[in-house]
């Protein structure tokens, strides 16, 4: 098998398929809508690439994204669709928030207790569905759907509780600065910070001007820690064994209602650390009324999908997917394109990530090709090829 070959039955190969997809649609319907292709996508790229500051503002916008993208992509290894990625999101930023307004402690306490109560929010609702899942049969996806309600509307309700409302606004109390992740935020914001910072511009307009924090570092970790649990530990294999056929799990001894449970309850932990490290990082680090989902958790599972499943994959998904939306905005400001394209965009990705099998055709197609042309050169030689040729 040639490298070539080799590459086109790769993941890698199927996401790049589907990516180059997208922006020739995209750029298909921008030139039929009167826009430049070339200029919208310059644009699209400065946007998000073209300051340091939007670098940072990608990263940022791509951190609950990854770990939402993760949290399906784990579920789905295991033979399970987390669709309640939003729900357990929303629930963490919730708990979180009403823990970091709740206490006010030393950092060393605060913020894991802060991150806990997202972690254990999220757990709690991916638990449940797994319960459901187990005990009674009842698909994941339909328990997942409501329970993202059931989430938002509680999100609603703390919201507008005498407890965390704050007075003439239409959110919650923010949680107390011992709770906050963002990068040298009191230092940054002081004199000899900002006197150092005037020396180095680039990095004075990421820490000045962005909401910096350590939360795409801790979704890095958490992705190649599920990565390494999925492949490497007799724990994943029992997961993926039960995903893969439940029958033939518990004929070799595997608790296939305990791994149903355990399995949403991790993914759900994960979006729910997603919620908390929003709140802890980002201003207003607090929670707001609601009038429609966050689609976190929905964008998390196009990343998942983009990324083949892959909790590794989900990295460098999430900085495309959060890119996108990022440096869409700049298409709007800059040529008047609407941004309803990159919409278009990432929805044709997404499609074609559900085509799996065409890079593998490409494939055979290449190989059809080599061998046609190995026989024509052993026809007119007269001779077979050598055995590393053939």
């Amino acid at each position: 098998m040639s490298k070539l070959e080799k590459f086109l039955r790769s993941r890698f190969a199927a996401a790049l398929f589907a990516v180059l997809v997208g922006f020739v649609i995209s750029a298909v319907v921008l030139a039929v809508a009167g826009y430049d292709p070339i200029a919208s996508f310059a644009a699209l790229f400065n946007g998000s690439f073209g300051k340091p500051k939007y670098i940072s503002n990608v990263i940022i916008k791509a951190t609950p994204i990854l770990l939402t993208g993760v949290s399906v992509a784990f579920a789905f290894k295991t033979g399970l669709f987390n669709i309640g990625a939003e729900g357990q999101y929303i629930l963490g930023t919730t708990l979180a928030t009403m823990v970091g307004v709740t206490l006010n402690l030393p950092m060393p306490f605060q913020l894991p207790l802060v991150l806990l109560a997202g972690i254990v929010g999220g757990a709690a609702l991916g638990a449940f569905v797994g319960w459901l899942k187990a005990k009674f049969g009842i698909h994941e996806v339909i328990t997942s759907i409501m329970c993202n309600w059931i989430a938002f509307y509680f999100c609603n309700f703390i919201v507008n509780t005498k407890t965390f409302h704050k007075p003439d606004s239409s959110s919650a109390l923010p949680v107390n600065p011992s709770s906050y992740t963002t990068i040298l935020g009191t230092w940054k914001k002081s004199e000899a910070g900002k006197e150092f910072l005037k020396g180095i511009p680039w990095l004075r307009e990421i820490l000045l001007k962005t909401d910096i924090n350590a939360g795409f570092a801790v979704a890095i970790l958490v992705a190649v820690i599920i990565g390494f649990v999925l492949t490497r530990t007799k724990l994943g294999y029992e997961l993926r064994a039960v995903g893969f056929n439940r029958d033939a799990a518990r004929f070799s001894g595997i608790p296939v209602e305990r791994n149903i449970v355990l399995s949403m309850l991790i993914a759900g932990a994960i979006s729910g650390l997603a919620g908390a490290l929003t709140i802890t990082g980002i201003a207003p680090h607090t929670i707001s009324l609601l009038a429609a989902m966050e689609s976190y958790g929905f964008n998390g599972m196009s990343v998942a999908f983009i990324a083949g499943c892959s909790p590794i994959g989900c990295i460098p998904a999430s900085i495309m997917f959060s890119a996108l939306i990022y440096g869409g905005m700049s298409v709007q400001q800059s040529l008047g394109a609407p941004s309803d394209i990159i919409n278009i965009m990432i929805g044709t990705i997404v499609f074609c990530t559900a085509l799996p099998g065409i890079t593998p055709v490409l494939a055979d197609l290449v190989h059809k090709k080599r061998e046609e042309r190995d026989d024509a050169r052993t026809t007119k030689n007269g001779t077979p090829l050598p055995e590393k040729e053939a």
